[in-house]
């Protein structure tokens, strides 16, 4: 299991079986832009139509280094079976859970994107797996919805703010902000400690599309220095894939996570930093706490509070002071 995590933590390959097994998933297509009146139902209805099933590729690519001498590293591709959900919703925040199907059956439980309106408090990425809470003006939050990504264990990643425009038939949000090495890269890399993410999500008809121009930056005594730049682009195609294995895994474990996101809530509200050790003694934070997740839901249904105690020692164990 141990060896199982490790590989989709980090992104590395996807075992994805190709005959998985069909079956429909409708999604209500978007309505044109120019019948949309309610600027903000009309976010509502581009978040949430990222939801469904699809075929996910990711394909990244080094472009340009202001040194000469500068090896690019080579190209990334991979895809795999990804289902989207709604695991929570108000009037005021979306949020999305993505779950990775691997030949058919196994689940593995993947990244999580809150969407809050009008957001004033982000975690901004300093370096090194350090968060610095930062507060945004009303005049700055108006109109925009804040993506906040979190990590598979529900820890932080990064965050960033931006309008939804809708225009000509087009959908899309656009943020930029600081993060972590992505998972690709961050056992591989030790040459740059930042990853500048200018991020354009488009959804379109058939799915939707992430695409990034990432700066690459060593930074350090206050000074940012570009290592080169990256293109990426994630592209989600809605299939006619079967849900049913990761819909059953998510309804054993779906009160465990949300006892995990109760504890990070306790966490975030008490620490305007936040630095995190990447292991405790052989362990990334993602398999402490999916290991305790099994755990917790093999044999009988999962309570709320029942491993409360157990996840905020997880948590603690790599919060540094």
């Amino acid at each position: 299991m141990k060896s199982l995590i490790t590989v989709a933590g980090c992104l590395i390959i996807f075992a994805v079986n190709a005959q998985t097994k069909k079956a429909a998933i409708q999604t209500a297509a978007l309505p044109p832009a120019e019948t949309m009146q309610d600027k903000k139902t009309a976010d509502r209805e581009c978040i949430k139509a990222m939801c469904g099933i699809y075929k996910v590729s990711f394909s990244f690519a080094e472009t340009f280094s202001p040194d000469t001498a500068y090896q690019f590293h080579k190209r990334y591709n991979e895809w795999g079976i990804e289902y989207v959900f709604v695991a929570e919703e108000t009037s005021d925040k979306i949020s999305l859970q993505h779950l990775l199907i691997v030949n058919d059956s196994v689940i593995v439980k993947h990244w999580r994107q809150d969407w809050v309106y009008e957001n004033r408090e982000v975690y901004q990425y300093y370096k090194n797996n350090e968060w610095i809470r930062k507060t945004i003006t009303e005049a700055e939050a108006r109109g925009t919805w804040t993506q906040k990504v979190y990590q598979v264990d529900d820890s932080p990643r990064y965050e960033s703010y931006g309008t939804w425009v809708h225009i000509d038939g087009k959908h899309f949000w656009e943020g930029v902000n600081d993060g972590p090495l992505p998972r690709r890269e961050f056992t591989k890399r030790n040459d740059y400690n930042v990853l500048k993410r200018h991020s354009r999500i488009e959804v379109l008809q058939d799915g939707w599309v992430l695409n990034q121009d990432n700066e690459k930056i060593i930074r350090a005594n206050g000074i940012d220095k570009l290592l080169c730049w990256e293109k990426g682009i994630e592209k989600f195609t809605r299939g006619n894939y079967d849900p049913t294995p990761a819909q059953k895994w998510w309804n054993k474990q779906v009160h465990y996570w949300a006892d995990v996101r109760k504890v990070w809530a306790e966490v975030y509200a008490v620490n305007p930093a936040l630095k995190l050790d990447k292991r405790v003694g052989d362990k990334f934070l993602f398999e402490a706490l999916m290991e305790l997740g099994d755990t917790q839901c093999v044999s009988k249904p999962y309570v709320r509070g029942a491993a409360d105690t157990e996840i905020r020692k997880v948590i603690t164990a790599y919060l540094k002071a």
